[in-house]
């Protein structure tokens, strides 16, 4: 039996250009396909945390110098709206101190139907003083404001904003960039442009179109962003968004094989795969997981977390991997595994590693399967996939294809330190700590080696000392940047567990070079084409939705000293950087 953590009070797709190679795999912006000073005078340090402690996440105070007591009335006596629905929920919203949640017990998901878990407060009980944002988050408010700046004027409800052209463009036609953003603003403490996003989501989110829409995607990044916000904000309205989208995506699972077709049709309710093929990628149909057990959960709906389930325990038993590494391709009528003897921990494969870890935390650290695939891949990783490059040395994560080693490295592989320092604070071999703490340095050096300061989308590694080389090569075609957060979500990880603040000043590096590289005067930052040249970093003019809903996400997290905001003993992150509760034993 499972207890879910209660939800904290208020706190506070794309038309890309695609070489040939990449024409042929779909959906390649995807994260599956191309990967996806202190205010305090003394801030404790930080230590590995086992188990949760009795309080919940504490809002960030933007206007932590600003405000009155005057404001606190006024925040009293003007309740969001959805509290005034909701007046039995007894709801406390503060958007300037800490509210305490009650403890409350959850049945596993059952398939009788139940009604939503309805989010209640306390406030005084186990309260302590908010944290002050410091000056590095402020920063980050700052260019988080920039963006939404350009995405309000120039593409308001659209998926994704062209700030260059000031225009936008769309994928699903779904508002991506602004339901990404929603747990963002919250967290961040921005309260005006989270009512007014919250306000489109009522009146203009409707899922009844006509549209193809990626099973994976519309999962990490709606179905995602809406139950985080829902658990953050405990708004009924976004749950009752979350469960439609849940069910107009539950025709991909009606396939011979059970494992999903890549592509959705959320009006008509019908789903096929690719025109090109009937594969879909690894880690597309493994990295649903998370979300759709929480809408189970939520709803008492089994259907959802049967119908994921059902592919890990297929994919747990498949023959085809290699010491655990899995392909990047399975077929969807066959159920088979496809193209094997390729292996990677960057696009189509990533967040398959990722997801085995989280399911096995969101779960409760019951699911053993989990667990023993995720560790066994660990192996693998380091038995077929590591080297050392030169000059300096750094440990990498290659590829393996028919026996061959590659020495090419994704940008999408800087996921991995963080995700095994995860591991190692909730118990698992503390050797994971160490190859985390190896590879973040290999993800920083992605960026410090290079001319703008930014990772290029892939690197090469010299493997053999030269002279007048350093550690990492850039061929052309790889030196574009999307304003990924991988290495920024990995840091976040590192600085939490170690508290060590080197990981601070790397992630501030990055934001810096964002801004002199990136940033749009009139609004928005672009992804650029060439991180090797400082004078024409060649800006392709789109600003990806995960900008604001992650690498923002990570970069504010990252610089804080608040170890209650976002407890990773009490959440953990989808891949697209939406916390949704851990399932604790009861």
């Amino acid at each position: 039996m499972y207890s879910a953590l209660p939800p904290p009070q208020r706190r506070d797709f794309i038309s890309v250009t695609l070489s040939p190679g990449e024409a042929a795999g779909g959906y390649n912006n995807s994260k599956a396909w191309r990967r996806r000073s202190c205010w305090r005078k003394h801030p404790k340090p930080l230590h590995v945390r086992r188990g949760p402690p009795n309080l919940q996440i504490r809002p960030p105070r933007r206007e932590a110098r600003l405000q009155t007591q005057d404001d606190a009335g006024r925040a009293k006596e003007e309740p969001h709206p959805a509290d005034k629905e909701e007046k039995t929920e007894k709801s406390v919203i503060s958007w300037r101190g800490a509210v305490i949640e009650p403890d409350q017990s959850t049945e596993p998901p059952s398939s009788k139907i139940k009604e939503p878990e309805k989010p209640s407060s306390l406030e005084g009980e186990d309260q302590k003083e908010p944290v002050p944002i410091n000056e590095r988050q402020m920063a980050v408010i700052e260019a988080f404001r920039h963006a939404w700046k350009g995405y309000k004027e120039f593409a308001w409800g659209h998926d994704e904003l062209k700030p260059l052209s000031k225009s936008y463009s769309e994928w699903f036609g779904l508002g991506l960039t602004l339901i990404d953003a929603l747990d963002t603003m919250w967290i961040l403490g921005l309260k005006e442009e989270f009512e007014e996003a919250r306000k489109w989501v009522a009146t203009d989110l409707l899922f009844d179109k006509n549209v193809d829409v990626n099973l994976f995607e519309s999962t990490i990044r709606i179905l995602g962003g809406l139950l985080s916000t829902y658990h953050l904000s405990g708004d009924s309205l976004f749950l009752e968004k979350a469960k439609d989208i849940g069910n107009r995506l539950m025709p991909a699972f009606n396939t011979p094989s059970k494992i999903p077709y890549s592509d959705v049709n959320i009006g008509r309710g019908t789903a096929h795969p690719p025109r090109w093929t009937s594969d879909s990628t690894v880690a597309e149909v493994t990295s649903i997981q998370l979300e759709f057990r929480e809408l189970s959960r939520l709803t008492g709906d089994e259907k959802f977390k049967k119908a994921v389930d059902e592919v890990m325990k297929h994919v747990h038993a498949l023959s085809g991997k290699n010491d655990g590494l899995v392909p990047m391709f399975i077929n969807t009528n066959s159920g088979q595994f496809t193209h094997l003897g390729v292996y990677t921990l960057g696009a189509r494969a990533d967040s398959y590693y990722e997801y085995l870890l989280k399911q096995w935390i969101q779960g409760g650290k019951q699911e053993n399967e989990l667990l023993e695939d995720y560790m066994r891949a660990i192996e693998g990783v380091k038995k077929h996939l590591l080297q050392r490059s030169q000059p300096k040395k750094l440990t990498f994560v290659g590829e393996f294809a028919h026996g061959h080693f590659s020495a090419k490295m994704d940008h999408l592989v800087c996921f991995l330190p963080g995700t095994l320092a995860l591991g190692a604070h909730n118990g698992l071999t503390a050797d994971h700590m160490e190859l985390a703490k190896a590879l973040i340095e290999t993800c920083y050096q992605m960026y410090a080696q290079v001319e703008t300061g930014l990772s290029p989308e892939i690197v090469h590694f010299n493997l053999h000392a030269q002279k007048g080389h350093k550690d990492v090569e850039i061929k052309p075609a790889d030196r574009h940047n999307l304003l990924r957060p991988e290495t920024v979500e990995s840091l976040f990880y590192l600085y939490r567990f170690t508290g060590d603040k080197k990981y601070q000043d790397w992630g501030w590096e990055i934001l810096q070079n964002f801004n002199k590289y990136t940033r749009v005067p009139t609004g928005g930052y672009t992804s650029i084409n060439n991180v090797q040249n400082p004078s024409n970093p060649e800006p392709r003019d789109k600003m990806e939705s995960f900008f604001l809903g992650e690498t923002l996400k990570y970069m504010f997290l990252l610089f804080s000293d608040d170890v209650d905001l976002i407890n990773l003993d009490k959440y953990v992150f989808n891949t697209e950087a939406h916390p949704l509760p851990i399932w604790a034993p009861a």
